[in-house]
């Protein structure tokens, strides 16, 4: 008597581990995503959406539960913006472009606002909100005479050789994004995130200009004609307003991953 109702506990037990799918699921995802980047500053200060990159990554989520997980992301993306898109005429008589690479890395905690559950009927999607934070490599750069020239090394504000700002920087990041079930063991995920950036050097644009005759003695000819690019008659004279510092400079990723879960549903333990 006492054998049978241990088997039928036991039953009973696996039964509503199979039912409930997961009270306390926990498991880990990974795969790649594909979308479009997107750059925000000086050069698209109406923030401009048409202007978008190519981005791919690879990311890695932990589901702590249904609610709760963590997301870690290393994603590739191309981002540019040039003043001749502006409609201010400051903006386009400046006459500033650049292009860049970004490599980054995200770290984020995501909280699920609906129950989601691996292989449920029910609990299969949900819209969801992500917050951290990114470290990221760029290397902004330019065309000038067919030929490709990075600005960094220039100093094209007037930076002193070895002031220049860094190739890594970091930044706060937050958006959000909604994933579904197509079986148990895969998921689509469609999510959008912006990065909030600790420097306004993405663009190689951010405060006054040197002055043609600073720049010409430190850094050269090429250096002095990518600092100012402004249409005849030009407007960079030492000290004018170049960019806004105040603002710092942003970048988005939309995309779309397709994600491999693996982990187990994890049942009550049985009391002796």
């Amino acid at each position: 008597m006492i054998k049978k109702s241990k088997h039928f506990l036991v039953s009973v037990i696996i039964l509503f581990c199979f039912q409930q799918v997961s009270q306390a699921q926990k498991g880990y995802e990974l795969g790649p995503w594909l979308g479009v980047s997107n750059y925000f500053g000086e050069l698209n200060a109406n923030y401009r959406l048409l202007d978008v990159g190519p981005a791919l990554g690879f990311a890695g989520r932990y589901n702590f539960g249904k609610r709760i997980c963590t997301k870690g992301s290393l994603n590739y993306g191309y981002i540019y913006g040039s003043d001749s898109n502006n409609n201010n005429n400051f903006e386009r008589r400046r006459n500033l472009d650049f292009k860049s690479h970004l490599a980054d890395l995200t770290v984020t905690g995501e909280f699920n606002f609906l129950p989601y559950t691996h292989g449920s009927q029910l609990e299969y999607f949900t819209p969801y909100i992500a917050a951290g934070v990114n470290v990221f490599y760029h290397a902004p750069f330019t065309e000038l005479d067919g030929q490709n020239h990075f600005l960094r090394p220039l100093g094209t504000e007037g930076q002193a050789p070895g002031n220049e700002y860094s190739f890594v920087n970091a930044g706060i990041v937050y958006g959000g994004g909604f994933k579904w079930d197509i079986n148990y063991y895969w998921s689509v995920n469609i999510e959008f995130t912006m990065r909030r950036l600790f420097t306004d050097y993405l663009d190689d644009v951010s405060q006054n200009y040197p002055g043609q005759a600073q720049i010409l003695a430190d850094r050269g000819v090429i250096a002095a004609q990518l600092s100012d690019r402004s249409i005849a008659p030009q407007i960079g004279e030492a000290g004018r307003q170049r960019g806004d510092a105040t603002r710092k400079d942003q970048y988005s990723f939309f995309g779309v991953s397709f994600m491999r879960y693996f982990g187990e549903v994890e049942c009550p333990k049985i009391v002796k």
